[in-house]
């Protein structure tokens, strides 16, 4: 990827389509960005004169894309746990500084690392924002708080015990967390988790949650199983994290009431959507059957990707974008909940995820038109983060 550079004090945009993010399309339309914000959005013929201008006469501008569910500290190969585990700090800080650059790269300008071992995602998040390293815009969740053994128990975040989860919730709080990461459920990538079973008791996760939300951080709750959803529902956490309703015999344990709950909570729900489950062709009918109703029952999604498992790059965005698309969401659908609803869902939505004067200069030019091609999101012909641009070019390891 370029290194990027600082945009002119005011820059001009421009597109043959300009998507502001929330449904709106301006024809022949542009941004204005200056100081590392919009200015203004509108018409050519609406927009005041800048020093500098950037045309995409045949393409589309849109709001920089938000992964809401990202592994830094993952490499998305064959077999990353043991990569992870192997690796020293040193190391495992270069991977994660990599993908950041491949997030970037495949146009994501905010990205939610739900995972990562000690505090390396503190460190990378603030080289970010002081212009030391290049990558998105990052909400860290530091080491995820599980049981002892449990689902991911090598980053290091195992407590046990409500006072053991206070004492570890208000460590990730000094050390800079931006929010709390719980495994309500086991894992399955973890062997011996079991990803259907709770791994806490009650007054764990209301101790968890309570002494988070005193803090002013948000809580994300990995749930596979049926009683982990609901865990997350009645403890109030405030986005459930994949959602596939899995039992011991597969995933077969929807509850319509249960979604009619998730709906009324107003919790948005991060399904994960990525190529790799979408290759077993019974359980992509069955997930696009549950999804479908969940949405009809009001059930916001948003979009992640889980970027880091087992073959899930970093730098396939586009491609986990367009297996949204297949469990039944429209091409709009997928561009919002990779927009603004991620980015309301994730309490950024004063910052990002639309094309509004005041906010982040995050943006993202393609050639062509997503609303009618998904994969045109594939190639950003330009990624703008905070008003710093960047040229896409692939990522080089190391």
């Amino acid at each position: 990827m370029d290194p990027g550079r600082t945009a002119s004090a005011v820059k001009l945009y421009t597109a043959a389509r300009v998507l502001t993010g929330d449904g709106e399309v301006l024809p022949g339309g542009g941004v204005v960005t200056g100081d590392g914000v919009i200015k203004a959005v509108g018409r050519l013929g609406e927009l005041p004169a800048a020093a500098e201008r950037v045309d995409f006469p045949h393409g589309t501008l849109l709001p920089g894309l938000i992964d809401a569910h990202v592994h830094l500290a993952m490499d998305g190969g064959d077999d990353p746990v043991p990569t992870l585990r192997a690796a020293d700090d040193t190391v495992l800080l270069r991977t994660m500084r990599r993908n950041a650059r491949a997030l970037l790269a495949a146009g994501v300008t905010t990205a939610r690392d739900l995972g990562a071992r000690g505090f390396l995602d503190v460190v990378l998040r603030d080289q970010i924002t002081d212009g030391l390293s290049h990558g998105p815009r990052l909400l860290t969740a530091t080491r995820p708080l599980t049981s002892p053994g449990g689902h991911c128990w090598y980053l290091g975040g195992e407590h046990q015990g409500v006072d053991a989860i206070r004492r570890g919730v208000r460590e990730r709080h000094l050390r800079g967390a931006d929010l709390l990461k719980i495994m309500v459920t086991g894992g399955n990538t973890t062997p011996g988790s079991k990803a259907w079973l709770p791994q806490s008791t009650d007054a764990e996760l209301a101790t968890a949650v309570a002494e988070a939300h005193s803090l002013g951080m948000p809580v994300a709750a990995h749930a596979h199983g049926v009683d982990g959803i609901r865990a997350a529902v009645v403890h109030g956490m405030d986005t459930i994290e994949h959602c596939t309703w899995q039992t011991e015999h597969g995933f077969d344990g929807y509850l319509p009431a249960l979604a009619d709950a998730i709906a009324e909570a107003g919790i948005p729900v991060c399904g994960t959507f990525n190529p790799l489950l979408a290759r077993d062709v019974a359980y992509a009918e069955q997930r696009r059957r549950v999804v479908s109703d969940m949405r009809r029952r009001g059930v916001v999604f948003i979009a992640g990707t889980d970027a880091g498992i087992r073959d899930t790059p970093h730098s396939a965005y586009a491609m986990a974008l367009a297996t949204m698309a297949g469990y039944g969401f429209t091409a709009a659908e997928v561009i919002r909940a990779a927009t603004v609803d991620a980015a309301a869902a994730l309490g950024v939505a004063g910052s990002t995820g639309r094309l509004t004067p005041g906010r982040s200069a995050d943006l993202l030019a393609v050639h062509g038109d997503p609303l009618t091609d998904l994969s045109a999101l594939a190639e950003p012909a330009l990624v703008v983060a905070r008003g710093r641009e960047y040229l896409p070019q692939p990522v080089a390891s190391g």
